[in-house]
């Protein structure tokens, strides 16, 4: 059997046993009746699983405009231009930005943004249960499989059960939680806090079995590594400082110690802004982790899912006509916030000065709703001829810069100000934008989390940077924020499908958006 054949043999398989158990509990099967159960007989039916488990979170992630929708949109910096024909659809981002997922669920846009799939969670417990599997074969030992790569495997299989944790817990909150293979009886939902504690123990004993990074350029970030552990470790540690508070400084050190070994390992670096395209474009020395797609392998990516995609416009989507103007655009009011006028800053130029903002079109940094275009994402674009196409670029996780500036966070809570702002000057360098120069404390604090919301604009970390911080409960810092009780009773969290109580007594939805009618 050619190898194409039997991975795609294998991927229905795949896909079968996850079907079938939509009855169950948390889609889990008996052993007896897992159809993959007897699959794992070589080195190649091991890649084949690993490579399936990869692509069955993609395909959630593929839906819609799942990370914009979840990590960037819900504090209100984004509006729908009035002038794009899509305008009718785009306003589920209004909806979005004044947190009322009723509306955006239901109203504007639910034929083409479905936001409603994002309730449900079955994919990502299909993909636990997938790596449950996996270690569990893995464990038992797989015919051509060594002891060392055995060990690298059941790493690479943790992360991806940790990672799939760790994104459940920032969209729902707590979640259940399970590592067995084929688990049957019902779970109740368990505080995310604990999950998450788990999930850095689990994946903190079995890191170093894997590489720092991949030394295979076609795996390079968009397969798991030592770096991809240690990166998920320490957003897994700043999310629960902001959740622990007794255990917070404990969370920062750990943050701090392991972005340390992570520098120090100088398996990751910082492109020039002038080779931008290389980072979006994925599989780059500053990629850590990533959904590397690419339509020269025949991928298909949703049109509406990279959460660039909305930030363009002619000559980077087709067709000219229909896309004059971005669907999408960060308000003025917050880009002279995070970019303020007068201060250096490379990533403020248009893109035919390495910049993000703006092309010889026009559509600058602070442009606004009829002419902002994010030429962040506007490199590699294929040959589409007047047919709506994307640029081909990736899906960014984890990557250096981001790691850099949280462990700067960690270090300035610490008041380990000097390397703080060492971190810091790192990434400002590269972005050729000058040195910071305020005082320590508090507003070294600010200035990183503004200077994540820079470095990081357009790739689905700024709300979870704003929830974690409680920086969502400020109008100093969101337009829409967020009170004290709003956040405790779970405003921050989407809506869990019903589906998730069926045949499970012990299963609870969030209270915040039962009593919000959706």
């Amino acid at each position: 059997m050619q190898p194409k054949n039997k991975i795609s043999l294998f991927l229905l398989a795949f896909s079968l046993l996850c079907c079938m158990g939509c009855k169950k509990f948390l889609n889990v099967l008996p052993k007896d009746q897992l159809t993959g159960n007897n699959y794992f007989k070589s080195k190649d039916d091991v890649e084949s699983n690993i490579t399936s488990l990869y692509s069955r979170f993609f395909e959630k992630i593929n839906q819609t405009q799942v990370m914009g929708a979840i990590g960037e949109y819900r504090s209100g910096e984004v509006m729908a231009t009035p002038t794009h024909f899509g305008y009718n659809d785009g306003k589920m981002i209004d909806a979005l930005g004044r947190n009322d997922l009723n509306l955006a669920i239901t109203g504007p846009g639910v034929n083409r943004f479905h936001l409603r799939d994002i309730t449900n969670w079955t994919t990502y417990y299909q993909v636990i249960q997938g790596a449950n599997i996996l270690i569990s074969k893995l464990e038992e030992g797989v015919p051509g499989v060594s002891g060392t790569e055995k060990e690298a495997y059941i790493g690479e299989a943790t992360f991806i059960r940790c990672f799939t944790y760790f994104w459940m817990v920032r969209i729902y909150g707590n979640v259940a939680y399970y590592t067995n293979p084929y688990q049957a009886d019902p779970l109740p939902r368990e505080d995310m806090v604990a999950v998450l504690n788990k999930c850095i123990a689990d994946m903190k004993s079995r890191m170093n079995s894997m590489p720092w990074t991949n030394s295979d350029p076609s795996k390079r970030g968009a397969r798991a590594s030592k770096g991809a552990a240690v990166a998920l470790i320490m957003h897994m540690n700043m999310w629960n400082a902001g959740f622990d508070a007794a255990k917070r400084d404990a969370y920062y050190e750990e943050t701090a110690a392991l972005g340390g070994e992570l520098v120090s390992s100088n398996s990751y670096t910082l492109l020039r802004l002038s080779d931008w395209e290389q980072v979006v474009k994925g599989r780059s020395a500053e990629s850590i982790f990533e959904f590397y797609r690419s339509i020269n392998y025949g991928d298909q990516v949703n049109i509406d899912a990279p959460i660039s995609a909305l930030f363009l416009r002619w000559p980077y989507k087709n067709p000219r006509f229909d896309n004059q103007v971005s669907l999408f655009y960060y308000t003025s009011e917050y880009m002279y916030k995070i970019f303020p006028d007068g201060v250096e800053d490379g990533r403020k130029n248009p893109l035919e000065n390495d910049g993000w903002f703006g092309d010889q079109y026009g559509g600058g940094v602070y442009s606004g709703a009829e002419k902002f275009v994010m030429t962040k994402f506007a490199h590699n674009i294929p040959a589409s001829e007047n047919t709506n196409v994307n640029p081909d670029n990736t899906f960014m996780i984890f990557r250096y810069a981001d790691i850099l500036l949280l462990r700067a966070e960690a270090l300035a809570a610490l008041n380990m100000n000097g390397e703080a702002i060492n971190m810091l000057a790192k990434v400002r360098t590269r972005a050729n934008a000058s040195p910071y120069s305020g005082s320590t404390g508090q507003e070294l604090k600010d200035f990183i989390f503004l200077e994540r919301s820079r470095e990081l604009i357009g790739e689905g970390q700024h709300y979870f940077d704003l929830v974690r911080t409680g920086r969502i409960m400020s109008a100093q810092w969101a337009r829409h924020p967020l009170n004290r009780d709003q956040f405790n009773r779970g405003a921050w969290t989407w809506p869990i499908d019903h589906a998730a109580t069926n045949n499970n007594p012990f299963m609870t939805l969030n209270e915040y958006w039962e009593s919000s009618g959706i």
